[in-house]
């Protein structure tokens, strides 16, 4: 049960369409506050979680953790394996071995849980607690008579069906594409000891690695708690548009195939890892264990209307689509499920327009907006590059700035409104006590990146 909120004296109703992590956790909110809560899905449960694939790895860091615990609900830190920090490495395009780096969190861990087996739990606590769960599709006409039946109406369908009752806000949309394709598959055949990338950290398989190869893309690993298997692994690539990883992304249909073009890849461009990587294997049971797809980075308004003018209000990726590169956009739906409940318990009037905007004008300053731009600064994104050259040769240099870097996906806000090389340097030397400049002449490139030499034990071949 929450305790941030108190229920009110007269029963008011909520409906949340969408029965997503998102979504359930934001039920279960509101529920806990004194609403009725209804969830509309178009799936029943058994197909939410045996019939989809995860949406993502919905790598979760401490504030968005903090988020969950304000509702009353588990993080999952006492079931899944632990993140402890980021090992980066950074090849550019003539395959130059140029940037490594450990970045420690710092106060925090992160935690990656399969979403299937988060919002299934979820679910199910939500039903046997009181709640109402009905399965049948939600189109714009049904959605209307749902909200004139509902006093708070929030649509988490994500980035696709009623997302169009949201314009997109032009005015934050950075990008008119998506800016990589993505490819993500989750694995067995690894543990989480010290041995597993021990050539990239003392901590092992305590970390999760990411790669980036100038002009190719992004590859990702990361401890993993997946809905069957358990403890795993997951990758993530992001593959640059028109590079020879976008043709091999492409290619991909099915977990068997996803996992050969991924053992190729680490085998041509990243062959550091490639011990760890040629240890993995596919999760048979789950067909549903890898995903392939480009996501469209787009901010759309929080409010829209039905065709009846009842006002309803955009949750999740319905909201707010991230690229996940930077990890952002599972963080920032829970954050905002958080912040709707806890003002939605203390609220005495309609849920109106004025309310709903008002919610999701804070919400944007709150964590959007900063998590969109800590999401560009990991892109690569043009206007940045320089403010990203600065960063990560500094964290090359000095572990206190690889954590702070790395600390920048938990909580992304201090990156916001740092857009020029002056205030880059006035960040770092807040960081490290030490001026930017003489930190920064102090880099040099990596030259050979130590390669792993891990071998799988004989019980796990």
């Amino acid at each position: 049960m929450t305790t941030q909120n108190s229920r009110s004296d007269s029963t008011r109703s909520a409906a949340i369409v969408g029965a997503g992590q998102t979504g359930v956790t934001a039920a279960l909110g509101l529920l806990d506050a004194g609403f009725e809560v209804t969830v509309y899905s178009d799936r029943d449960q058994r197909a939410l979680r045996d019939d989809v694939p995860a949406t993502g790895t919905a790598l979760i860091f401490g504030e968005a953790q903090a988020a969950e615990q304000a509702l009353g609900l588990s993080t999952y830190t006492d079931r899944a394996p632990l993140h402890g920090g980021l090992t980066v490495r950074i090849a550019g395009p003539d395959r130059a071995e140029l940037i490594e780096f450990d970045g420690a969190f710092d106060g925090y861990s992160g935690v990656a849980v399969d979403t299937r087996l988060k919002a299934d739990e979820r679910l199910t606590a939500f039903q046997e607690r009181g709640g109402r769960f009905v399965v049948g599709e939600v189109t714009p006409e049904k959605l209307d008579s749902i909200a004139a039946a509902h006093d708070l109406t929030l649509v988490a369908t994500g980035r696709g069906g009623l997302s169009a009752l949201f314009p997109i806000d032009d005015a934050r949309t950075v990008y008119d594409a998506p800016q990589r394709t993505l490819l993500t598959l989750t694995v067995t055949g690894l543990g989480h000891d010290e041995n597993v990338f021990a050539h990239r950290s003392p901590a092992g398989g305590a970390r999760s690695g990411f790669s980036i190869l100038g002009d190719q893309g992004e590859g990702w690993w990361g401890p993993y708690l997946h809905k069957d298997a358990g403890p795993s692994w997951a990758f993530l690539g992001w593959a640059r548009p028109g590079s020879e990883w976008e043709k091999r992304f492409t290619a991909a249909d099915s977990a068997q195939s996803a996992h050969r073009i991924i053992v190729d890849l680490y085998r041509d461009y990243l062959d550091w890892d490639l011990p760890e990587v040629l240890a993995t294997r596919v999760i048979a049971e789950d067909e549903h264990s890898w995903l392939r797809g480009a996501v469209r980075p787009v901010f759309r308004e929080g409010l829209g209307h039905t065709a009846g003018g009842h006002p309803v209000a955009a949750l999740g990726d319905t909201a707010v689509a991230y690229d996940p590169i930077a990890g952002q956009g599972a963080q920032s739906g829970l954050i905002q499920a958080q912040r709707l409940v806890a003002a939605a318990a203390t609220h005495d009037g309609p849920f109106d327009d004025a309310w709903i905007t008002a919610q999701y004008t804070g919400f944007l300053a709150a964590r959007a907006e900063p998590a969109a731009h800590v999401t560009r600064l990991f892109l690569g994104d043009p206007e940045l590059t320089d403010v990203g050259n600065q960063f990560f040769a500094a964290a090359a240099v000095d572990p206190r700035f690889a954590s702070a870097l790395v600390g920048l996906l938990h909580r992304p806000q201090p990156f916001h409104g740092i857009e020029t090389t002056d205030a880059a340097g006035e960040f770092i030397t807040g960081v490290t006590g030490e001026d930017a400049a003489s930190l920064l002449a102090r880099f040099a490139p990596a030259g050979r990146f130590s390669r792993s030499g891990y071998a799988a034990p004989a019980t796990a071949r």
